[in-house]
């Protein structure tokens, strides 16, 4: 792709917006990079960005730049409605995530999962799936380095293996992954896509540019990924733990089985699998079946699933104090996700959560906990309208913390052995944190200081 003098404007100066700044800049074009911040807060990498060329707009969205601009490229933190993207859609100016990107620079067979929960551990899976396989594989979109940096050494020989948020489906314009697979939809960012419909409407355009010549693969368990089937532009496959399928992936004597075109493989056992929860058994189902469609032989499967150990910040056991098992589930942040952890356990659970409020339905979670009599710590902005959900559902001993440092203090009080601690927030982390990353190391040093 020559993009040589072409002006284009990057809008957020996150991971993603500095990728695509580096990105364009080495493909020849004229760079702006906006970004909200102020001059006086320029990381290194802005500073290094300017001394190569980027130019820079900061601080508030004056739009007059933009008239110049052949290109936008947004970075997913950045919302729809904002000024400088509503400014260059009423100018004409094409505007691309920055996954788009990636795509129009990947010369790779690229494969793509989304859903509200369990994306990161099917990606990961995915990945090292595909490295029986392909000779060079990069996994980026949503979790790792942001897929545009990662795609430019791929061949036609290799595979691009991303995850992909609904942020960054917003805009994207020609994408069409070789295999996409949805997960499981669910209300989630319901602050950026306010009714469940919107979200939905993001989740599809995975799929939206595909031919006849691509597949889709839908969870079968989930009558809303289901309902999409009428929508699919590629091939639809199903995948499914509850039932036997005529044809797709899914669960039969305890062992995953792929059935497709009159030929059946089993793939593996179930009861050799070190994740933990039903959910993760969906994910299994959903990483063989897109590794399937994409080139990798099922005989080649087993080897890597039985050796596969999750995801950092998803049912991570931590360590043991005193007869208690400490989880960090950071990443869970929705109750949905949250209620995935739940089931997880037959243990007795005391449940760390909180954070950045979504405003989404927290009915089920607290009625799930006041089943499995839960001692709940609550944290975060989210403390007081979660306190009164629980209450308002049964759960019977609810407990406050100033901080992350103070629940986990308290969670060692209160657990005796046998039981687990887990920290499960259904929330987003920015009312404390950068993200749930370092949520969830902060969590994970102050356990392993008990």
């Amino acid at each position: 792709m020559d993009m040589t003098g072409n002006k284009t404007c990057v809008l957020g100066a996150g991971r993603s917006g500095i990728a695509a700044a580096q990105v364009m800049r080495g493909l020849g074009a004229d760079v702006t990079l906006w970004d909200g911040k102020k001059p006086e807060t320029l990381s290194e990498e802005l500073i290094a960005l300017s001394k190569e060329g980027v130019h820079l707009e900061l601080g508030d969205a004056a739009s007059d730049f933009l008239a110049k601009m052949k290109l936008v490229v947004t970075s997913p933190g950045i919302a729809q409605e904002h000024p400088l993207l509503q400014q260059a859609v009423l100018l004409g100016i094409p505007v691309w995530s920055e996954v788009e990107l990636a795509y129009r620079l990947c010369r790779a067979p690229m494969v793509a999962i989304t859903g509200t929960n369990g994306k990161t551990t099917t990606t990961t899976l995915l990945g090292e799936l595909a490295k029986t396989t392909f000779a060079k594989v990069a996994v980026g979109g949503n979790i790792g380095d942001p897929l545009s940096l990662q795609v430019t050494p791929l061949t036609e020989n290799d595979l691009a293996v991303a995850e992909i948020s609904s942020f960054q489906l917003e805009w994207v314009d020609k994408f069409a992954p070789h295999v996409a697979a949805i997960l499981n939809i669910t209300p989630d960012h319901m602050d950026r896509h306010k009714t469940l419909e919107g979200y939905t409407a993001m989740k599809e355009r995975i799929f939206l540019g595909q031919s006849q010549d691509d597949y889709v693969l839908l969870n079968h368990d989930d009558s809303g990924v289901r309902a999409l089937a009428p929508h699919c532009k590629g091939r639809v496959v199903y995948f499914s733990r509850l039932t036997t399928l005529d044809e797709g992936v899914f669960v039969a004597k305890g062992q995953v089985c792929i059935r497709w075109q009159g030929q059946q493989h089993a793939v593996f056992n179930l009861s050799e699998l070190q994740i933990k929860g039903d959910h993760n058994v969906e994910n299994v189902l959903a990483a063989c079946g897109t590794a399937f469609f994409a080139g990798i032989a099922p005989d080649k499967m087993a080897a890597v699933l039985a050796n596969f150990r999750g995801v950092e910040h998803r049912i991570e056991w931590v360590r043991a104090v005193d007869g208690v098992d400490y989880y960090n589930d950071s990443k869970a942040t929705n109750p949905e996700s949250t209620i995935k952890a739940i089931e997880a356990f037959e243990e007795k659970l005391l449940l760390i959560a909180g954070g950045y409020d979504k405003h989404t339905d927290l009915t089920p979670m607290m009625k799930l906990l006041a089943q499995r009599n839960a001692l709940l710590i609550l944290i975060g902005a989210a403390a007081d309208r979660f306190a009164d959900a629980a209450a308002q559902n049964g759960v019977v001993t609810i407990r406050r913390a100033v901080d992350m440092a103070a629940a986990v203090a308290l969670a060692k009080e209160s657990a005796e052995k046998g039981q687990v601690v887990l920290l499960s927030p259904a929330c987003a982390s920015y009312d404390m944190y950068s993200g749930y990353e370092e949520r969830g190391r902060h969590y994970k040093s102050l356990v392993e200081a008990l």
